[in-house]
């Protein structure tokens, strides 16, 4: 189990650290684009489709990685209060019958809705805006991939704590 955990969490470093360079690329166009708007006054469709393309990106493939340090949203009413083991058995839980089967509902209907995208050749609905809108929504598809592979990891690590005699 160790090793599937060990390999699971090398999944979701290796892609936050390759997605994180989204960010850096997300800023310099958002800096082009602000220079470009007031020294130049105007600005392209395609610039501000890069933006929004480059977030969505950022935000649906970068989820897994937050997830494994915990930095996500979390309603917590309860879940500070409980010991170690009752908190594995909430995220154990919550694993099993909440995030494991949205997550599959979600990459099912994403990866379709990315291919009928593709299939038809989707583009921007706006004119001179950018092709292969199915770029980003594949990306849907493969950031709950990621969130899954994360939250399995997750799951097993949870387990390992019931199970633990000490904790």
């Amino acid at each position: 189990m160790y090793k599937v955990i060990n390999f699971l969490d090398w999944i979701g470093e290796k892609t936050g650290s390759l997605v994180s360079w989204i960010s850096v690329g997300l800023a310099i166009v958002i800096g082009l684009d602000v220079i470009i708007r007031y020294i130049f006054q105007f600005t392209n469709v395609w610039m501000v489709e890069i933006e929004v393309y480059l977030f969505g990106m950022l935000f649906l493939l970068a989820s897994g990685y937050t997830f494994k340090y915990e930095k996500h949203v979390r309603v917590d009413v309860f879940y500070s209060k409980l010991s170690k083991k009752g908190k594995a058995w909430v995220d154990v839980l919550g694993g099993v019958c909440l995030l494991i089967p949205w997550c599959y509902v979600v990459i099912v209907s994403s990866w379709y809705y990315g291919l009928s995208s593709f299939l038809i050749g989707e583009t921007s609905a706006q004119p001179g805006g950018l092709p292969a809108l199915y770029v980003l929504k594949f990306c849907i598809t493969l950031g709950f991939v990621f969130l899954l592979l994360q939250g399995v990891s997750h799951i097993l690590k949870s387990i390992q704590i019931i199970v633990n005699k000490d904790a």
